[in-house]
C-alpha cells in the first residue's frame, strides 16, 4: 500500500481525512458491543430476586456470581491492548462480539450456578475487548483532540446499555422470563458481530482515506509484545493510574451494577423497578458528566486538577448517603444525580494514560487503565456481599433472598471510602501531562 501521507507532501495536496459520519460509524460499531457489555455487567442488579431462588445463593455467592464478569474482564485487558496494537481492532471486536453472544447463550440455559457462572466469565472475557478496542479505533479515525470526547461519548453509549438492563429489562423479564429474555440477548449480540466484521476496518487507510494516527496505520513493530509491556510499564503513571479509578468505578459498579437495588427496596421503600431506575438515573448522570470532563480538561490544560476534584466531590456525596439517613424521594434522586456527576470525573483516566505513554503504545496503556476502572466492581461487589453476610440478622424477603438492615449496608458500603483514600494519594504523585501526547 502506498504511503499517503508521503503523497500528500510530494503533491502538496491537503490530507483527505475519512468524513465525520463514517469515522463516527466505525467507531459506532464497537460502542455497540460496549452497549452490550455494559448490559451485561448491570443486567444481575435486577435479577437479584429471580437467581437467587433459582440457584438458592448467599449475598457472597450472588456477588460472586455477578464479579464473574469483571474477573475475566479484567485479566483480558492488557492482552486486548497488546493484540488492539499489533493486529487491530475489527478482528478483536468481531471475535468478542461472537464470543459475548456464545456466553450470554450458557449463562441463559445453565442448568445450576457453576454453569452460570462458567457464562458469566465467557462474557466478561469476550465483552472486555470492546471498550479498549474503540479507544483504539478513535485514535485512527478521529484527530487526536476528540480522543477524549470519545472516550466520554462511549460510556454515554454503555450506560444506554446499562439503562436498558435497569426498568426495561425488568419489565420484560416479568413479561417474558429471564431466561427467554437472555437467549434474545446472545440472538442481537450475534447480530453485532457480524455488521462489526462487514463495516469496521482497523484504519482509515484501509478505505483510502489518510489516518489520523501520528506515525500513520497499521500495528506498531519491531520490539516484542513483551517488550512494549516492559516500556509501558516503565511509566509512573501506568502503575497509578491503575489504582486510581477503581474509587469512583468501585461505588458505580457496585451500587447501580447490584447492590443499589436491594438496598433502596429494603431502607426506603422503592419498588424493584423503581430502584432499578434510580440506579440507571446514577449511571446516565455518571456517563453524561464524563463527556463534559474531556473538553473542561483541555480547557484548564490540566489532567490532574479535574480528576482530583472529582474524587474528593465523589467521596464527600459517596459519605452523604451512606452516613445520613431519610432522604426524601426528591432529595435521594438529586443525590444520585450530584453522585453520578462527580465520578463522570473518572473518564480522564484514559486521555491522561494515553497521553503518558507513545502513541504507539495507546492500546497497550488503555487496556491497563481499562483493567483499574474494572478492577472497582471486581473487588467491591464480592466483598460488599461478604460484608453484608457477616452482619446479617437471619431475616428473609418473601421471594427468599437474604435481608439486610442498614447497619449491614453501612459497613460494606464504608470499604470505599479506604479506596478513596489510596486513589488520591496516587493522583497526587502522578506526573501532569497538560493535555499533551508523550513522545
Amino acid at each position: 500500500m502506498s504511503d499517503p501521507h508521503r503523497h500528500h507532501e510530494e503533491t502538496g495536496e491537503r490530507p483527505r481525512f475519512p468524513p465525520a459520519s463514517l469515522a463516527w460509524l466505525v467507531w459506532g460499531l464497537g460502542a455497540a458491543l460496549y452497549l452490550i457489555a455494559f448490559y451485561q455487567r448491570v443486567a444481575p442488579a435486577v435479577l437479584v430476586q429471580e437467581l437467587t431462588r433459582e440457584f438458592s445463593l448467599t449475598g457472597a455467592a450472588l456477588g460472586n456470581l455477578s464479579a464473574f464478569y469483571f474477573y475475566s474482564y479484567v485479566a483480558m485487558q492488557i492482552p486486548t491492548g497488546l493484540i488492539a496494537d499489533r493486529w487491530g481492532p475489527r478482528r478483536l471486536l468481531t471475535a468478542g462480539a461472537a464470543l459475548t453472544a456464545a456466553g450470554t447463550l450458557v449463562f441463559a440455559l445453565a442448568p445450576t450456578v457453576a454453569v452460570a457462572n462458567a457464562g458469566r466469565l465467557a462474557i466478561g472475557a469476550a465483552a472486555g475487548v470492546a471498550f479498549v478496542a474503540m479507544l483504539k479505533l478513535a485514535s485512527h479515525w478521529m484527530p487526536a483532540r476528540q480522543f477524549a470526547l470519545a472516550s466520554g461519548v462511549a460510556l454515554f453509549v454503555g450506560v444506554v446499555g446499562a439503562t436498558l438492563a435497569g426498568a426495561p429489562l425488568r419489565l420484560l423479564v416479568d413479561a417474558l422470563g429471564w431466561r427467554t429474555v437472555m437467549v434474545a440477548s446472545a440472538a442481537v449480540t450475534a447480530v453485532v458481530a457480524v455488521a462489526i466484521w462487514i463495516v469496521a476496518r482497523d484504519d482509515p487507510e484501509e478505505r483510502g482515506y489518510t489516518s489520523h494516527f501520528p506515525h500513520g496505520g497499521g500495528a506498531s513493530a519491531g520490539a516484542s509484545v513483551w517488550a512494549d509491556l516492559r516500556v509501558v510499564l516503565g511509566y509512573r503513571n501506568t502503575w497509578l493510574l491503575y489504582l486510581v479509578p477503581g474509587a469512583f468505578s468501585g461505588i458505580v459498579l457496585m451500587f447501580a451494577g447490584l447492590w443499589g437495588v436491594p438496598f433502596l427496596v429494603t431502607q426506603y421503600g422503592y419498588t424493584t423497578a423503581e430502584a432499578a431506575s434510580l440506579c440507571s438515573l446514577l449511571l446516565v448522570s455518571w456517563s453524561a458528566a464524563s463527556i463534559a470532563y474531556g473538553p473542561l480538561s483541555q480547557r484548564l490544560e490540566s489532567r490532574k486538577l479535574p480528576y482530583a476534584a472529582g474524587l474528593v466531590a465523589t467521596m464527600a456525596l459517596w459519605a452523604a448517603l451512606v452516613w445520613v439517613p431519610g432522604w426524601g424521594r426528591v432529595a435521594l434522586p438529586v443525590l444520585l444525580v450530584a453522585l453520578g456527576v462527580a465520578a463522570g470525573a473518572f473518564i480522564l483516566n484514559f486521555p491522561f494514560a494515553k497521553e503518558s505513554v507513545p502513541a504507539r503504545l495507546a492500546g497497550t496503556v488503555s487496556g491497563i487503565a481499562n483493567m483499574g476502572v474494572m478492577t472497582g466492581g471486581l473487588v467491591m461487589q464480592p466483598l460488599v456481599g461478604w460484608v453484608l453476610d457477616r452482619h446479617w440478622q437471619g431475616a428473609l424477603t418473601p421471594g427468599g433472598a437474604r435481608l439486610y438492615d442498614l447497619a449491614a449496608y453501612r459497613s460494606a458500603f464504608s470499604l470505599l471510602f479506604a479506596w478513596g483514600a489510596v486513589a488520591l494519594v496516587a493522583l497526587l504523585f502522578t506526573r501532569e501531562t497538560r493535555c499533551r501526547q508523550a513522545t
